[in-house]
C-alpha cells in the first residue's frame, strides 16, 4: 500500500474479487455470521498428524516498519516483537520503498522521522531475533543503486540480509490508468519491469550470490490481474513471469480483501488456498523445473476492515496460518505504527476503532499511549504461540464454520489452535487425534475479546475445552507418539491441494491389499500443462515404513516438477516414492505429494501403491 501517515484507502486497490475467490468466499459466507443466544455452542475437531502440511516458515511471521514512522526503533519496539514471536521485519515501508534512497536516508517527496536509518532498522530486527525483508529502490533507483545497499548491508557489515524486493506496487505505476507507486522510468509497462528486474538480480547476485531476490505480481482477483494494458500482448503478470521465468527466487503478492461485515470479515481467509494455487500455476507455466522451489511471500497483508477490532485480531492469526499451510514463505503485517486519520468509533464487534492500521498504537489523539498494543498485535502474537519455525504444520478439521481450527507438531507434542469466531457464545470442543496419543495435563495459552494480555493456564485434557466468545486459544498437549518426523525447512514448503474454479477430475483411491492406497487428482489446469495432487493412506492397522505409487499416461504427459516424493519418469510409466520425513504413517494415516506436468490434465487409471 501506499505509505503515509494516515494511509489512504484506496478503494480502487481494494481486492476485486474474481469468480474464482468469490465461489470460494460463498462456501463460508452463509454461515459464517455470528450465532444467536439459543444456538448450539458444541464442536469437533479432529487432528490427524499424519497429513503434514509443510512447516512454519523460517522467515514467514513477519510485519512491517516505515521510514516515517519515529517510534519504529523505540525501545520497547524489539521486546514486543520478539515477545510475538515475529521472524521478519520489511522495511523501509510499503511505497517508501520505491522513493528511499539508503546512502542518504533520504526520500523524493516523503518524510523521513529521525532514528529510523538502515543500521537502526537492523538494530532492532535482531535485538528481535527476527530477519530483514528489504525492499529495493526500483521507482526511483537503480540496479546499481541496490547492488551497493546489499555490498554495504552483507559484505561491509556483515548483517547477513538474506531477502530482497526489487520495488513495491510496481503496477500501480500508471501504466494501467491509476497510479499512486512512484516509477521514474519512461517505459512503465511490465515488459519493462520485467528486464529491468533481470538487471537488479544480476548486479546484487554479483555482489552477494546467496541472497534471495523478489519480483513484484498483482494479487490474483485483485485489481489490475488480468488487466491488459495499452501496447503490451498479455496481463501484468504473464508479461512479467514469461520473462523473468526462473530467475527470481520468490514472487510477491499483497493481501487487503477488505469486507462489508465483522462476519464476512471472517470468511475472507477462504480466499487463500484459491490464490496460492493460482500464483503455483503461473510458476508451474514459465519457470519450468525451478517452479516448486521459488517462494511465495506475502509482504503486506491486512483484513482492510474496522482495523483495530478483535475481529482483525482473530482473522489475523487465522489467516497467517492458512497462509503457511498453503506454502507460502513469509507473510508481513501492514503494519507496526501507522496512525489514524478519524475519531474513535465503535466497531461491529463492540471493541474501540482508531482507524489506525497499525498493530502497536501511534499515539495519535484519540489513541491509547505510544507502543499499546492493539487487538491485532495479539492475534499475531497468538501465531508466534502456535510453533516455531520448522515446526510441522498438521491437518486439522473443524465440525463449525465458526470454529477454525490449526495444529502444529513440535518437538515436544502438538499444538492445537482454535480460533472461536461466536461474538456471543462459548463453545465446547471435543478434540481427537490421529498418529498421536496426547498425554493428560495440556497448557492452554489464550487470548480474548477485550484482554490486554495472553493468558497461560493448566488444563486436566487435550480432549475437551470450552472456548470463550471471540477468543484465540492454543492448546498444548505433550505426550503421546507422534508418527514421520519433521521434514525439513525449504525456501518454498509445498502448495496444500485447493479448489478450483470447476471440479477437477480425480481417480478413485487404489484397493488397499497392498497396505496403502493412492488417490490421483488434478488441482489446476492450462494450456500445455497441469498441477496435480496424490494423497496416500495406510490402509493397515499397523504402521508403515514406506511406500511407492505408480501409474502410466496414456497420452503422453511428462512429469516437468514435484514435491514431497521422488518422482522419476520412463516412457509413460511414473514412480514416486517417498522422501524422509514422509514414508512412515500410523495406521490410517495419510500424507501427499504434488507435481506439476506437461500435457493434458487426465487421471491415469489404474493407480497402484505399495508399501515398503
Amino acid at each position: 500500500m501506499h505509505g503515509s501517515l494516515t494511509r489512504r484507502r484506496r478503494a480502487g486497490l481494494a481486492l476485486l474479487t474474481s469468480a474464482v475467490l468469490a465461489a470460494a468466499s460463498a462456501l463460508v459466507a452463509a454461515t459464517a455470521v455470528t450465532a444467536p443466544a439459543s444456538a448450539a455452542t458444541s464442536a469437533t475437531v479432529t487432528v490427524n498428524t499424519g497429513t503434514s502440511l509443510g512447516t512454519i516458515p523460517v522467515a514467514g511471521h513477519g510485519v512491517n516498519v516505515a521510514v516515517y514512522d519515529g517510534n519504529m526503533n523505540s525501545s520497547p519496539v524489539s521486546g514486543l516483537l520478539r515477545d510475538a514471536g515475529f521472524t521478519a521485519v520489511r522495511y523501509p515501508g510499503g511505497s517508501y520503498g520505491d522513493i528511499y534512497h539508503w546512502k542518504t536516508h533520504t526520500t523524493e517527496g516523503g518524510y523521513v522521522a529521525p532514528g529510523t536509518d538502515f543500521d537502526t532498522y537492523v538494530s532492532t530486527v535482531r535485538s528481535a531475533g527476527a530477519q530483514p525483508v528489504v525492499i529495493a529502490n526500483y521507482g526511483t533507483g537503480t540496479a546499481q543503486e541496490a547492488a551497493d545497499w546489499v555490498r554495504y548491508a552483507n559484505v561491509t557489515k556483515g548483517y547477513g540480509v538474506k531477502y530482497w524486493e526489487i520495488g513495491n506496487e510496481v503496477y500501480g505505476n500508471g501504466h494501467y490508468g491509476s497510479g499512486w507507486e512512484q516509477d521514474n522510468h519512461a517505459d512503465k509497462s511490465p515488459k519493462a519491469y520485467a528486464n529491468n528486474v533481470l538487471q537488479y538480480i544480476s548486479a546484487m547476485k554479483a555482489v552477494d550470490s546467496s541472497i534471495k531476490v523478489g519480483v513484484v505480481l498483482t494479487t490474483p482477483g485483485g485489481w489490475p490481474d488480468g488487466v491488459v494494458g495499452s501496447g503490451d500482448s498479455a496481463d501484468w503478470n504473464n508479461t512479467v513471469m514469461s520473462i523473468v521465468q526462473d530467475k527470481a527466487d520468490f514472487v510477491i503478492i499483497h493481501w487487503y480483501p477488505g469486507a462489508t461485515s465483522a462476519a464476512d470479515s471472517l470468511t475472507k481467509v477462504s480466499q487463500i488456498a484459491p490464490m496460492v494455487s493460482t500464483v503455483r500455476s503461473l510458476l508451474a507455466k514459465y519457470a519450468g523445473s525451478r517452479a516448486s522451489s521459488i517462494g511465495i511471500a506475502v509482504t503486506e497483508a491486512n483484513l482492510n476492515y474496522q482495523l483495530n477490532s478483535a475481529t482483525t485480531a482473530l482473522g489475523a492469526a487465522d489467516s497467517y496460518l492458512t497462509w503457511f499451510e498453503n506454502g507460502v514463505m513469509n507473510v508481513d503485517w501492514w503494519s507496526l505504527h501507522n496512525g489514524t486519520s478519524s475519531s474513535p468509533k465503535t466497531n461491529d464487534d463492540g471493541t474501540p476503532d482508531y482507524n489506525d492500521f497499525g498493530i502497536l498504537s501511534s499515539g495519535s489523539s484519540g489513541e491509547p499511549p505510544v507502543n499499546t498494543p492493539l487487538p491485532p498485535y495479539y492475534g499475531l502474537a497468538m501465531v508466534g504461540r502456535a510453533g516455531s519455525p520448522g515446526d510441522t504444520l498438521v491437518k486439522a478439521s473443524s465440525s463449525s464454520s465458526l470454529l477454525a481450527a490449526h495444529a502444529v507438531k513440535t518437538s515436544g507434542g502438538v499444538n492445537v489452535v482454535l480460533v472461536n469466531k461466536d461474538l456471543n457464545n462459548s463453545t465446547t470442543v471435543s478434540l481427537s487425534y490421529s498418529g498421536f496419543s496426547p498425554g493428560g495435563a495440556a497448557t492452554v495459552v489464550q487470548w480474548r475479546k477485550g484482554a490486554t494480555s495472553i493468558s497461560t493456564s493448566s488444563a486436566s485434557s487435550a480432549t475437551s475445552i470450552t472456548l470463550p466468545p471471540y477468543s484465540i486459544t492454543v492448546l498444548k498437549a505433550s505426550g503421546g507418539g507422534t508418527v514421520s518426523p519433521s521434514p525439513s525447512p525449504s525456501p518454498s514448503p509445498s502448495p496444500s491441494p485447493s479448489p478450483s474454479p470447476s471440479p477437477s477430475p480425480s481417480a478413485s483411491p487404489t484397493p488397499g491389499g497392498s497396505g496403502c492406497s493412492a488417490t490421483y487428482k488434478v488441482t489446476n489446469s492450462w494450456p500445455g500443462g497441469f498441477q496435480a495432487d496424490v494423497t496416500v493412506t495406510n490402509t493397515r492397522t499397523t504402521a508403515i515404513s514406506g511406500w511407492t505409487v505408480g501409474w502410466s499416461y496414456r497420452n503422453g504427459q511428462t512429469i516437468s516438477s514435484s514435491w514431497n516424493a521422488t518422482v522419476s519418469q520412463s516412457g509413460a510409466a511414473v514412480t514416486a516414492k517417498n522422501v524422509s520425513y514422509n514414508g512412515s504413517l500410523a495406521a490410517g494415516a495419510s500424507t501427499s505429494f504434488g507435481f506439476t506436468g506437461n500435457g493434458t490434465g487426465d487421471v491415469p487409471a489404474p493407480i497402484s501403491c505399495t508399501t515398503g
